[in-house]
């Protein structure tokens, strides 16, 4: 099934279901039109990829998606002069990455998106997932969040045929 973010309400859809989330501090850009931490939500249509968990967190969550666990040395590579530019590294990485295994809990779950990945583009963008909201449902550094009761629900309804449109 696939998912559907009408980021002016700040709703993501999926079925019948509506969930409450958070999009990017700064709003929304085209993706062709977005850049490394600007900070902004890109609009258009992403497979799902595959999740990532903590599982000292939360149990391996129930879904078709390609899942695995999150380990402390995880990281992800947001530095475009990088040849590892939005992708998985492990840390300590000698370029710009971000740490997976956090001490808040937006990276329990995570559902990476194929946002600027085939191939990646040097300061398109980078680290763009559908993850847990923080409290409040603050604004994301450009991702989608959502709360962990609502990603355990979204990630049961998907599998590896899935997209998001962001819009």
């Amino acid at each position: 099934m696939d998912i559907l973010v009408d980021t002016s309400t700040q709703v993501l859809r999926i079925g019948e279901q509506e969930y409450r989330c958070a999009i990017g501090k700064n709003g929304t850009v085209p993706a062709c039109d977005g850049r490394e931490g600007d900070g902004k939500t890109p609009l258009g249509t992403y497979k799902l990829r595959h999740g990532m968990f903590r599982t000292d967190k939360t149990a391996r969550p129930e879904t078709e998606l390609q899942f695995w666990q999150i380990r402390r040395s995880d990281g992800w590579c947001d530095d475009p002069k990088d040849g590892a530019y939005n992708r998985p590294v492990r840390l300590p990485y000698i370029g710009g990455a971000e740490k997976l295994w956090r001490d808040s809990h937006v990276y329990d779950i995570i559902v990476v998106l194929g946002h600027n990945d085939s191939p990646p583009i040097p300061g398109m963008g980078s680290a763009i997932f559908l993850h847990i909201a923080r409290d409040g449902y603050a604004p994301t550094e450009g991702c989608v969040a959502v709360s962990m009761r609502d990603m355990l629900s979204i990630l049961r309804l998907v599998d590896a045929n899935s997209s998001i449109e962001i819009r």
